[in-house]
């Protein structure tokens, strides 16, 4: 076979489904019999292009207000995603996460993957989000946590409109093909995984998206 095995990955860094079934791909790649011949793509989704930098709401005050709950019940709700987490060796903090605007971070996931690091500066951002209470929209944040995992050269982003278009595009892309909700996983341009459905669904894809094309 001649063309890679694609599996293009929608999301969004402060999308707590994202950071879960981010961890579950890896997990299921990791099983799958091809893993090296597997292309991870990177894909921008901004759950709210309309966020404000930083307002200081919580996230708990967010989603209440956007689902018409009580604070306590997206307290619960965090909580059970907190320990869901847990069980793939993350240790989520919730209470400090800063609700804010991602178009910037997902321009340097752009500009990481071109450099072969967009896994590496994805799960930095996500990390960053919802362990360390890190405002993913500052700038000066944003360039110390790509020089983190090694990637130089994120200052000149901010000085001009390098990665715009591409984010824009994959936008565009997701519209196009009806994602409506992240994580959106397309295995090999076949076969679609919405949600963070768990590690077996997601390998049991992958399964059948390649069978397909050996067909």
């Amino acid at each position: 076979m001649t063309e890679p095995f694609t599996v293009d990955v929608w999301s969004d860094v402060v999308c707590p489904f994202c950071y879960l079934g981010d961890r579950q791909l890896a997990e299921a790649l990791d099983r799958f019999e091809h893993r090296a011949q597997v292309i991870v793509r990177r894909r921008a989704f901004e759950l709210d292009p309309t966020a404000s930098l930083h307002d200081g709401q919580s996230l708990d005050g967010l989603v209440a207000r956007k689902y018409s709950i009580s604070v306590e019940r997206a307290h619960a709700l965090h909580g059970r995603m907190e320990a869901q987490a847990g069980a793939l060796g993350m240790q989520w903090s919730l209470a400090t996460a800063r609700p804010t605007n991602t178009f910037d971070a997902h321009r340097m996931i752009a500009f990481g993957s071109t450099m072969g690091l967009g896994d590496e500066v994805s799960e930095r951002l996500f990390r960053a989000y919802f362990c360390e209470g890190v405002l993913v929209s500052d700038r000066s944040r944003l360039s110390d946590l790509a020089r983190e995992v090694g990637l130089d050269g994120v200052d000149e982003l901010w000085e001009g409109n390098a990665y715009v278009d591409l984010v824009r595009a994959d936008e565009a892309a997701a519209l196009e093909l009806g994602v409506t909700g992240v994580p959106t996983f397309l295995l090999d341009s076949r076969f679609m995984v919405v949600g963070a459905q768990g590690p077996d669904h997601i390998l049991d894809a992958l399964q059948r998206a390649w069978a397909r094309r050996a067909a």
